[in-house]
């Protein structure tokens, strides 16, 4: 195999590992060690495609908020639901594409990182989360309230979900289904707590 492949077929490899160990363990619970040794690979070799853990957990942010950001254009664009059920559709995608709670990864790695990385995150976030979610806001017949902007809307939906990704916190008992707990939470999400009249 030419070694311009092979170099190829690693680097892939570290991305898709360290994807998926990044998503699931979070940037402090995840070392270069751990993602080299899963691929079969020396840190020395991980080292030579990536400078360090910081370039490495950035360009994987960067690739799958790019993949965030088509699939929730995806949904905005091809769904003829509006309001609660587009929310709802939102919600699951997001869910889909994130093992863990978003929020929480996003402001622990945000805690770890260097002043510069820290503001590279902060872009990818606004650009391939906040921005395309945010489009659902500014939908005229969601009638946003007049002190909300679409982005603040987008982020404290995105920090509204966590409840979604852990089991602790049981909304509506444990008698009813994920999904019925997740759309309870949308509902909160969307009507506050009080009770809706019928």
């Amino acid at each position: 195999m030419r070694k311009s492949v092979q170099l190829a077929k690693t680097r892939t490899a570290i991305m898709k590992t360290a994807t998926k160990l990044f998503l699931n363990k979070g940037f402090g619970g995840t070392s270069t060690r751990d993602i080299a040794k899963e691929i079969g690979i020396t840190q020395p070799a991980l080292y030579h495609h990536f400078n360090d853990k910081e370039v490495l957990f950035l360009d994987v942010m960067t690739a799958h908020g790019s993949k965030v950001r088509q699939e929730v254009n995806k949904v905005m664009q091809d769904s003829d639901q509006t309001g609660e059920d587009l929310l709802w559709e939102l919600a699951k995608t997001l869910l889909k594409l994130h093992p863990k709670d978003i929020y929480e990864q996003w402001q622990s790695a945000g805690d770890l990182l260097s002043q510069s990385s820290k503001r590279k995150l902060s872009v990818i976030f606004m650009i391939d989360y906040i921005e395309p979610v945010s489009a659902f806001f500014k939908r005229p017949e969601l009638k946003l309230r007049p002190d909300v902007l679409p982005k603040e809307a987008a982020e404290l939906f995105i920090s509204s979900l966590s409840p979604m990704f852990n089991s602790f916190q049981k909304f509506g008992g444990r008698s009813i289904t994920d999904e019925q707990r997740n759309r309870i939470i949308l509902d909160v999400f969307m009507n506050g707590l009080n009770q809706r009249e019928n």
